[in-house]
C-alpha cells in the first residue's frame, strides 16, 4: 500500500467512523446533545459542528473554493443533531470523491491555505489530508469520551482497516457504499 491508497481508507475511514460515532449520537435522550460537558469545546454539538467547520475549511482549501477562512469563518453550527449528521455525510462523501480523484503526484501539489493574519500559507495536499484525519480522529475520541457520560454507550472506533475486524464491520460498510 502507498501513501496515496492510505489516504483513500482513511477518507472512507472518516465516513465510517463519522457515522458510527452519530448513530449513537442520534439515540441520545433530549438535552444531552447539547449539554454541557467537561471538554476542549463544551458540548458533544459544539465538538461536532467544529468538526465539520474544519472540514468544509479544508475541503475548499483543497479543492481551490476560494472562500479561505471564510469557509470556517461563516459556518452556522447546526443546533440539532440529525442535520448535524447529513451534513456531515455530505463533507464524508465530498473528502471521499476528492481522495479518489487524486493521483500520486497530486500529493505533492501546493494548496494555499488562508491563515487569516498570519498570511496565505502554502501546504501540500497530502499533509493537508493527513492533519484533516488526524484532527477528526482526535475531536472523535473527546466526543466518544463525553458519551460515556450519557445514556448511550460510547460506539467502537478503530475495526476498520484490519481484515480481522471485517465481520464487525461488513453491514455497515455495505449499508455506506464503501
Amino acid at each position: 500500500m502507498d501513501l496515496l491508497d492510505h489516504l483513500r481508507r482513511m477518507a472512507k475511514n472518516n465516513l465510517w467512523s463519522n457515522d458510527r460515532l452519530y448513530r449513537a449520537v442520534l439515540a441520545l435522550k433530549p438535552g444531552e446533545f447539547e449539554a454541557e460537558r467537561t471538554n476542549f469545546f463544551p458540548s458533544i454539538k459544539a465538538t461536532l459542528n467544529h468538526v465539520l467547520a474544519v472540514d468544509h475549511l479544508y475541503l475548499d482549501f483543497l479543492e481551490d473554493g476560494r472562500l479561505g477562512a471564510a469557509a470556517y469563518d461563516d459556518f452556522v453550527p447546526f443546533d440539532a443533531a440529525p442535520e448535524l449528521y447529513l451534513a456531515q455525510l455530505a463533507a464524508d462523501r465530498r473528502l471521499i470523491a476528492f481522495c479518489d480523484g487524486l493521483s500520486k503526484a497530486d500529493l505533492d501539489r501546493s494548496v494555499v491555505t488562508d491563515r487569516r493574519e498570519d498570511g496565505m500559507i502554502p501546504e501540500k495536499t497530502g499533509d493537508i489530508l493527513a492533519h484533516v484525519f488526524l484532527h477528526d480522529i482526535h475531536h472523535r475520541g473527546q466526543v466518544h469520551a463525553m458519551l460515556a457520560g450519557t445514556s448511550v454507550a460510547p460506539p467502537q472506533l478503530d475495526e476498520f482497516l484490519l481484515d480481522y475486524d471485517v465481520k464487525l464491520r461488513t453491514a455497515e460498510v455495505e449499508r455506506l457504499g464503501l
